[in-house]
């Protein structure tokens, strides 16, 4: 059952140290549905940008000793945020998280990229040197930090290409770089570990090559995929040796609505906000759907998206 929290995480004392740290981009009691790709999600009691790895290192340190609880949301394009918001402190990373830089030899190209990064933007800017196996990793949507936490990929995976992973948490909140290791859809990162930086590396090829491979990805993603609407990508793993969305379809529950959500008829896998949608419609039908699947192939899915936050009922149990 999720938990209930009725009153704010955030007292006096917090804001005015918050607002010490990182000045203006901190706001109160900020509605979360215009940071996520869903457009879904109530209010988190404090929503605080931070753009340097001192001022992150500054607000882990602060929930370390007051036990206030956290959440880094990164591009918010993997997660469903529940209409009661989130208690607490909800962090974006900005400024130097978001720098790419890039590195070419005759033999690799480096990429030392920000956990904010635009994963984009990066795989553009490293197609164009000829990085190879960087189209695997084209049509992502969300930041570097996200797409590392959840290895991310089609045929590759981006933990495939990672040579450093530097991370800050709330016991140590100087940047550190670990060791980790990667599987299907999870990593082994640890549950309070931010992701300050990633330095990828790639064979280098020929950058015409690369640059076609990657249109054609991209143009197969767009007519396979509902990218015209909010939505959070696909909702489900695929089970071993098969396909979420064919195991949807064939349950019966493609274009199945619950409020403003609906089971994509483009990509049964997807869930898109036509719409108002709440979480609990999304909750609902993510819910229906699952049953569906087990009642139908005895295969129960596993979910991709995170919930997060304060839901209203026990849907997502």
């Amino acid at each position: 059952m999720i938990a209930r929290y009725l009153n704010s995480a955030v007292d006096d004392q917090t804001r005015e140290t918050l607002c010490a740290i990182a000045g203006d981009r901190v706001q109160f009691d900020a509605p979360l549905a215009e940071h996520t790709s869903w457009k879904i999600g109530g209010p988190a009691d404090a929503f605080v940008v931070v753009e340097r790895e001192a001022e992150l290192a500054d607000v882990m340190r602060l929930c370390f000793k007051r036990k206030i609880p956290w959440f880094v949301l990164g591009s918010g394009s993997n997660v469903l945020v529940g209409d009661g918001g989130m208690r607490g402190i909800v962090l974006r990373l900005g400024g130097e998280f978001a720098s790419i830089e890039l590195d070419a030899t005759p033999a690799e190209v480096v990429v030392k990229a920000g956990s904010s990064a635009s994963m984009a933007l990066l795989t553009a800017r490293a197609a164009s040197l000829g990085a190879v196996g960087i189209g695997s990793l084209a049509g992502i949507p969300g930041s570097v930090g996200g797409s590392l936490r959840m290895n991310a990929g089609t045929d590759r995976e981006i933990g495939d290409f990672v040579r450093e992973v530097w991370v800050q948490s709330p016991a140590r909140p100087v940047a550190q770089a670990v060791s980790v290791q990667y599987f299907y859809r999870h990593t082994t990162l640890a549950r309070d570990a931010v992701v300050s930086s990633v330095t990828l590396a790639f064979e280098r090829g020929d950058p015409a090559h690369v640059r076609e491979e990657m249109r054609r990805r991209l143009v197969r993603r767009k007519n396979t995929q509902p990218l015209q609407l909010p939505n959070a990508g696909s909702c489900f793993r695929n089970p071993e040796g098969d396909k979420a969305a064919r195991l949807i379809e064939a349950a019966g529950a493609k274009g199945w609505r619950e409020g403003g959500a609906e089971v994509s008829a483009l990509h049964p896998n997807f869930i898109n906000n036509l719409g108002g949608a709440s979480a609990k419609d999304v909750a609902t039908l993510l819910a229906k759907v699952r049953r569906a699947v087990y009642e139908r192939f005895s295969v129960e899915l596993q979910l991709e998206v995170h919930l997060v936050g304060v839901f209203t009922d026990d849907t997502t149990s």
